[in-house]
Parts: structure tokens; sequence; C-alpha cells
């Protein structure tokens, strides 16, 4: 099976072909990937080298033209590092774009903590009017970046953030692109287990033989009140376990906002604030962060169970 980084430059080449409005901006990060479409669109396909803010400038001048800019980097130098030039090139100048980032929260540890982002999401959700897509299987990833790609806002002009990663759940799921799927639905009363992108699988096996309804993410911003409600909503005092692939609390506020008129219990499961400086493995990063199933059944049990954890 394919990864999403080689799904995502083999889907957005091909979009090149077919739409004259699409343009892929790079940081030299990636670039192998599009040597064949730069060859093809090379008045579209526009490699800055390693110039993070003018990454972001050029997408968007790009969007100002009236042109879709696709950009792709590591997540710290999509997000992160260039952050003013997002507020104001898109947001401030009310343009729109897609993101795509690489490396995520811990994907390639070796690489240190300036090529990790647990804080991106959080960090873009202070921005007004994004879409954020996170995957959990390759053909997830295509199904959103053909949706982010196209414009889901009907008029091609929204703004989108598609953060893969190396980690992937054994199965795709039909997302669309909006809103949550339940995966598993439990008895009256069940907590609610809300599992973002690739950590579903290991929620589902976290969970195995447990009473709980278990809802999945692919696309958290904008956040499904709707579906969470109907989750939980008539259960008494709803509770509601948040894991995510990136700083743990991140969805905390959507999902209080969401069940704002009902006593309710909510966990926030995802990365810690702290660096873990003995990076280790993507697996050790995992269980470090208390997202392994084991973990994660030992912390689910004991907040239901009305237990720290």
């Amino acid at each position: 099976m394919d990864t999403m980084r080689e799904r995502f430059a083999s889907v957005v080449s091909r979009l090149l072909d077919e739409d004259p409005r699409l343009a892929v901006v790079l940081a030299e990060i990636g670039a192998d990937g599009f040597r064949r479409a730069a060859g093809r669109h090379p008045d579209r396909v526009v490699n800055v080298g390693i110039r993070e803010q003018l990454l972001v400038g050029v997408g968007g001048g790009l969007a100002l033209t009236g042109m879709r800019p696709v950009l792709h980097t590591f997540a710290s130098f999509l997000v992160e590092r260039p952050f003013e030039q997002l507020k104001l090139d898109f947001g401030h100048q009310g343009t729109g774009g897609v993101l795509v980032s690489a490396g995520g929260s811990y994907d390639w540890p070796a690489g240190g903590f300036t090529h990790m982002a647990p804080g991106d999401v959080a960090l873009l959700d202070t921005l007004d009017g994004w879409t954020v897509h996170v995957p959990g299987h390759p053909d997830e990833a295509e199904t959103l970046l053909r949706h982010a790609c196209a414009g889901g806002d009907g008029r091609g002009d929204d703004r989108v953030y598609v953060r893969l990663s190396a980690q992937t759940n054994a199965r795709p799921l039909p997302v669309t692109g909006e809103g949550f799927l339940t995966v598993r639905r439990g008895g009256p009363g069940a907590p609610a287990v809300v599992a973002v992108g690739p950590l579903l699988g290991g929620v589902l096996d976290a969970v195995r033989g447990l009473d709980a309804t278990v809802l999945y993410a692919a696309t958290v911003r904008p956040f499904d009140a709707a579906a969470l409600r109907a989750a939980v909503v008539g259960s008494g005092a709803p509770e509601v376990v948040l894991v995510e692939p990136y700083l743990a609390g991140t969805s905390t506020a959507a999902a209080a906002e969401a069940l704002a008129d009902v006593p309710h219990r909510i966990l926030g499961l995802g990365t810690a604030r702290a660096e873990l400086r003995r990076y280790g493995t993507a697996a050790e990063h995992l269980a470090a962060h208390g997202l392994d199933p084991r973990s994660l059944r030992e912390r689910i049990t004991g907040f239901t169970a009305g237990a720290a954890v």
C-alpha cells in the first residue's frame, strides 16, 4: 500500500492535468514526487527552495490571481513557521488555498522537534474559516484531497488544511469531507469516544469488549456538533473522550460548546505538551503519549469510572 504522501503526489499530479486553475507550491520537500508534473506544467509547479514564508506568500499571491494553490511541506514549516503569512496572506486577504502537511506530531522522530508539530491544528484553530481534514488512510486522503482541490465551498476559494500522516488505519472509511461517522454504537448511557484520523484503529482495539459509542472524525473543522449530540444527549450526564493525534485538548472547547446545555464530562487525549527528547520511534512516541491501545483502554476506563487519568 502506498503512503498518504505518495498518494498526495500522484493524485495532485493528475489533477494538475485536469484543472488549469490548480498550482502546486513546494519548499524543496516533496519536489521529487512532482518532478514529472513539473515537466508538464512548469508554470504551475513552483519550488521556492527552503523558504517557508515565501512558500505561503507565493501561494497567497497565486490565490489573488484566481488560482487554486496547493502548498506542501512538513507541518512545522507549513503552519508554525509561516503562521503570520497564513494569517495575513490568506485570512486577511480573504483568499483560499490548500495546505497539505507531512510529519505530523512525531512521524519522523529522528528529525527531532524541529520536524514535529503537535500544536498545528490548535494553532490554525485560532484563525477563522479553515476546514481541517485528518485522514486515517491513503484512500481517505485521496478523497479529501480531491474535495479540497476542487474547493469544498462550491466557489473553489475556501481555506483547507489536510494533515497527512505516516500512521494509517487498516481499512479506509467512506469519508465525504463533512462530519463524523458512527463506527460503533454503544448502549444507553455509553460514553462517546471520538477517534481522529489514524488513531481509529488503536481506539477500536482499546474499547473492544467495552460499552462505548465510537465516532470517527477525518474532518475535525468544522467540528460536527450535531453528530456528537446525537451520540450522547439523552444519556443522562454524557461522557465524551476525544482521541486526537495532535495536542491533547485541541477539540475540548468545541465538544464542550456542542454540549453546553447539558451536564457532561470530557476527557481530551492526545500528545502531551512536554517535549520528548529521546526521539526513538513513532511507536514509542505513541506509547509515551498514552495513545497506544493498552494506555487508551486504561485512561478511558479510568475516566468512565470517575478516576483520575
